[in-house]
């Protein structure tokens, strides 16, 4: 559809013959004025009609042709005045000269006056065709959707209801819903560029009344919004609406327009739309994918959990195990050694009560509860994971030392989470002798304060060391070299100390065997 618009009718142009036959006419009635004036006895001012001659003659001159025509004439009044009167003047004569010259004077100044604003109209007239033929290729060649509307009609409705006492129209139309209905048919569309037509669909001319209501999809907001605009007199408008296309289709598009402060100006409003159906059906998948893997996150996260609990509690469960069947043997002797039996007991609950704090404290590092940090001393915590490892260490053959650095003996650390990294960490050395067959089975435990900023727990072990591959790959979840292993303990170890602002690293030892570091940070009252 094409804009329409106003045009001023273009003047015809003057062909050559026609010039020429105006200089002529000129010409014989400045011959026959001369001729009037100076041999006949007519007592007026015969001159004034040089200004006829003037006026024919200007329509085919420039500026300077016309000065120079008024300074013929003037010329001529002069040399008849002259030579009918001699140089003895009389003053009504001379009355009548002055009249003649001033009217040729006044023409020529209003002739040019009128030429210069018949060139200021053809340029600004240009001017405008010019503005008017960029707007008009900037409307049909612009990708965004844009719509030439009236408004004018509606905004008289709307105005007329504030008049009437009307303060929120929202509430208004709420009560009576017919108003929107009405409003939608005030409004004409006057044009719409080739973005707009490709947006509807195959929509053919725009209706007769340039209503555009048959492409509002209904149940839409936005038309009221857009109309609270109007009555609020604001200076611009933006929202979202949805469009019903030819084909049935709703498409969601964002309109904007800016709303003129003239209310004489509202025949003509641009609005701009533009189609975001496919952003938004991006965005709602994007939405949907980020609640899925939110979802299949909390599932590996419960997997994650299940396998952590799994790896951890089987070391405490296994020593209930032994435990138990230690009492039990002490309970079939005749007579049952109680003595023993009482220390088999007090295992089983120190073992259970292990177990407890390992079940909560994976729950609080689940659900990021604070744990307040604690003074640690690490003789007492290494002699309590010997305790707890004797059973293993004593099946295996295996012998630990221990060696505390100065000034290493106190850390602030959560206790429960120290203790399974150690136990981790001596578990695995012992397994490793066990599978290669180690003749020396030894473990050599030491700590040392590093630079007054951190205490590093080392474990050795004096088995065949860690390969290059298995290096790379050591805390990545599920990575195991054991043929019977989750592969969880050092990702689940690593991850713990991290949380405290440590950490856990290996590597092989120069003399052999694997050496593990847990570094915890130290704090003001370290020692």
């Amino acid at each position: 559809m094409r804009i329409n618009h106003l045009t001023t009718p273009a003047a015809v142009p003057a062909t050559p013959s026609h010039h020429f036959a105006a200089r002529f006419a000129a010409f014989i009635l400045a011959v026959t004025v001369f001729y009037v004036d100076t041999f006949t006895s007519i007592e007026s001012a015969i001159a004034v009609l040089y200004v006829i001659v003037l006026l024919l003659a200007a329509e085919s001159l420039s500026r300077k042709g016309i000065w120079a025509v008024s300074f013929v004439c003037g010329s001529l009044a002069i040399v008849s005045y002259f030579g009918t009167h001699s140089f003895s003047p009389d003053f009504p004569s001379l009355l009548r000269l002055a009249v003649s010259l001033a009217a040729l004077l006044i023409t020529c100044s209003l002739i040019l006056r009128n030429d210069r604003s018949r060139s200021d109209l053809i340029a600004s007239h240009a001017a405008l065709k010019d503005s008017e033929r960029r707007y008009r290729s900037i409307f049909e060649q612009s990708r965004v959707a844009l719509w030439e509307r009236d408004y004018s009609q509606v905004r008289s409705f709307l105005m007329g209801l504030k008049a009437t006492g009307v303060i929120d129209l929202r509430e208004y139309a709420a009560a009576r819903p017919e108003i929107i209905s009405h409003c939608v048919s005030l409004i004409r569309t006057v044009a719409a560029n080739a973005a707009a037509r490709d947006l509807l669909g195959t929509i053919g001319e725009i209706a007769p009344d340039g209503s555009m209501r048959r492409y509002l999809a209904p149940n839409d907001v936005t038309f009221l919004e857009l109309m609270v605009a109007i009555f609020n007199e604001e200076n611009s408008f933006e929202g979202k609406g949805n469009l019903m296309a030819a084909d049935g289709q709703t498409k969601l598009v964002l309109m904007s327009m800016t709303l003129p402060d003239d209310s004489s100006k509202f025949d003509r409003i641009i609005v701009g739309m533009v189609d975001i159906t496919e952003g938004e059906m991006t965005q709602k998948a994007l939405l949907e994918a980020q609640a899925e893997l939110t979802r299949a996150s909390r599932a590996a996260t419960v997997g994650a959990l299940s396998a952590s609990l799994a790896h951890e509690l089987n070391q405490p469960l296994g020593a209930l195990v032994v435990n138990a069947q230690t009492m039990l043997r002490w309970m079939d002797r005749d007579p049952p050694d109680l003595a023993a039996i009482r220390r088999s007991a007090e295992r089983m609950i120190r073992d259970s009560k292990r177990a407890s704090e390992i079940i909560r404290n994976t729950r609080s590092l689940l659900s990021h509860e604070v744990q307040i940090l604690e003074r640690v001393g690490l003789p007492e915590l290494i002699a309590e994971t010997r305790a707890l490892m004797d059973h293993d260490l004593g099946r295996e053959d295996v012998t630990v030392d221990v060696t505390y650095g100065p000034g290493a003996r106190t850390v602030a650390a959560v206790r429960i989470e120290l203790q399974q990294v150690l136990i981790n960490l001596i578990s695995n050395a012992i397994q490793v002798m066990a599978e290669k067959n180690v003749p020396r089975r030894r473990i050599v435990i030491e700590t040392e304060r590093r630079d007054n900023r951190s205490t590093v727990i080392s474990v050795r072990d004096f088995g065949p060391g860690i390969s290059e591959e298995a290096m790379a790959r050591l805390f990545v979840p599920f990575f195991t070299t054991k043929a019977t292993g989750m592969g969880m303990g050092l990702s689940i170890c690593k991850s713990m100390m991290e949380a405290r602002g440590g950490d856990l690293s290996a590597r092989n030892h120069t003399d052999g065997g694997a050496v593990f570091e847990v570094t915890i940070p130290m704090s003001e009252n370290d020692d």
